[in-house]
């Protein structure tokens, strides 16, 4: 008679899966809550301690840390030694394992919880029986998630070939769970008092990465491509849902993760806010007092260049916003919901992709980026633009409009790559220079796509995402008519800088940080 060892935190469908094994034929063993559980639902269940022997000590932390469950998992059914030293023992052979770990993860993510709480709760038995299992999967089958329980059931009466494919699959999915199990605890273990406390990049990283999608290609068609979502930070992209439209490729998310971030300058100040992105940088930006207005200024920075961006609310999509976005073509559309007359209007385009992202803050706190052999890491820029340290460097003071407008710009220009430069007035970007390799292309760029598109540039604001080296770029933007300059300041030129501004009458802010994007 088969034998199943039953030790779960999630007790979804236990209860079915175990009877039907019962029904089966196979003999259940069990553990305390997950024992408790079965037997209230007269499920027929053995004790592990009338298996080994020996009494649950110490509160449960020793139960199944025993050799008559391990060697019930790792005798191999084809060596006769190993089978004979089991039946010298009294040993009996286990061949299916469920368990699913303590909620470690989630008992360290709720607020105030202590160290003795997250201590209690490393599992230390059910890591081992699984990896026991899972070493042994030939014979053994293993079940972390709860969703596999139908295919193990299909699975014993499939054919050995297929069952040894699916023992397989289950045992590889059972060294990854456990593996960033054990990387949860260290890096919880790190940050309340170990080795690495202190330091911002411990000595060494374990990602967990879950496959949320395949995507319909790469950079280029002829690159595979998939999205996959990091287990340890929780949140972001992937907690967004697609409504409608194609499947999404590689180069729709990464636009969509910049616009998003774009928009989210904007999350504390009660204003719309849409931006319009291309190849990651936004060509047009625009807050307002909804996302139609929004929308009308972020689309006039740059008509042209809008075709076949992707687009991010800070708000709901309204039908009057989707009235002035169906007629030019648009890639993707994320927002954190759409108004219902909003999605009638939008869904007649059978191939644009509507995606709500109920959160637009960033689901983690570490940028990593892939080089050759490697990642570079970082903190992720912080979208929150507090004004503590800005000042006032130019012998003219910004007027209340200015000062609102150098506060636009200033949020605005923290998406767009560097070298950035960003001119703006009302709530609306006017021109956007971007990855030029000088500041002062930069800011002829931003002239030159300003006046493509019919704005005077007279009295507008300009921020620059670095410091100004040189005052050719002042002097640039003083010619298109720029009255007020807002950017992070700490060149060795600062003083010529400045006293460009003054020969101008340009009043200049430094905000002391700078936000460079690669």
């Amino acid at each position: 008679m088969p034998r199943a060892l039953l030790s779960v935190s999630d007790k979804t469908g236990l209860v079915d899966f175990a009877r039907t094994l019962v029904e089966r034929g196979w003999t259940l063993l069990s553990t305390g809550g997950t024992a408790r559980a079965l037997r209230e639902a007269t499920v027929p269940v053995m004790d592990v301690s009338e298996v080994t022997q020996h009494p649950e000590m110490m509160d449960g932390r020793v139960k199944t840390l025993h050799p008559a469950i391990h060697a019930g998992l790792l005798a191999r059914r084809a060596n006769d030694g190993d089978l004979a030293q089991m039946r010298e023992q009294g040993y009996t052979a286990i061949d299916l394992v469920v368990v699913n770990l303590y909620p470690f993860v989630e008992t360290v993510s709720k607020p105030g919880v202590t160290a003795d709480e997250a201590i209690e709760n490393i599992d230390i038995g059910g890591p081992s029986m699984l990896r026991s299992a899972a070493k042994n999967h030939e014979s053994v089958w293993v079940v972390v998630d709860p969703a596999d329980y139908a295919r193990v059931l299909a699975g014993l009466d499939a054919d050995d070939a297929d069952a040894r494919a699916l023992r397989r699959e289950l045992a590889t999915r059972v060294y990854a769970h456990t593996s960033a199990y054990d990387a949860a605890i260290a890096r919880y273990l790190a940050s309340a008092g170990g080795a690495d406390a202190d330091a911002a990049f411990p000595a060494t990283v374990t990602l967990e990465l879950e496959k949320v999608q395949d995507l319909r290609y790469g950079e280029n068609p002829d690159q595979g491509a998939a999205f996959y979502r990091d287990r340890a930070s929780g949140g972001g992209l992937p907690e967004m849902r697609q409504l409608h439209g194609k499947e999404l490729s590689y180069n729709n998310l990464i636009d969509v993760d910049a616009a998003v971030l774009a928009v989210s300058a904007w999350e504390d100040t009660g204003l719309a806010a849409c931006a319009i992105v291309k190849h990651t940088t936004p060509c047009g930006i625009g807050v307002g007092v909804g996302p139609a207005d929004a929308y009308r200024k972020a689309l006039a920075t740059d008509p042209t260049s809008a075709f076949g961006s992707v687009i991010a609310f800070n708000t709901a999509v309204t039908e009057q916003a989707a009235i002035l976005l169906r007629p030019n073509f648009v890639e993707a559309i994320v927002a954190p919901a759409f108004h219902e007359t909003a999605l009638e209007i939008l869904t007649e385009k059978k191939n644009l992709r509507l995606l709500i992202l109920p959160s637009l803050g960033a689901g983690d706190s570490m940028d990593y980026k892939r080089v050759q052999g490697g990642f570079v890491a970082q903190t992720r820029m912080s979208m929150r633009f507090a004004e503590d340290e800005w000042t006032v460097a130019s012998e003219r003071k910004p007027t209340p409009d200015e000062m609102d407008d150098l506060r636009f710009a200033w949020r605005a220009v923290a998406m767009v790559k560097s070298n950035a430069i960003l001119l703006a007035r009302a709530g609306k970007a006017l021109g956007i220079g971007a990855g030029q390799m000088s500041r002062v292309d930069s800011a002829r760029f931003a002239v030159m796509k300003a006046k493509e598109n019919g704005f005077d540039l007279a009295g507008a604001a300009l921020a620059s995402d670095a410091f100004f080296p040189f005052r050719d770029g002042v002097d640039a933007a003083a010619g298109a008519g720029v009255r007020s300059i807002i950017q992070p300041g700490g060149s060795v030129r600062d003083d010529e800088v400045i006293e460009a501004a003054n020969e101008h009458g340009i009043a200049m802010v430094f905000t002391g940080r700078r936000l460079f994007r690669h």
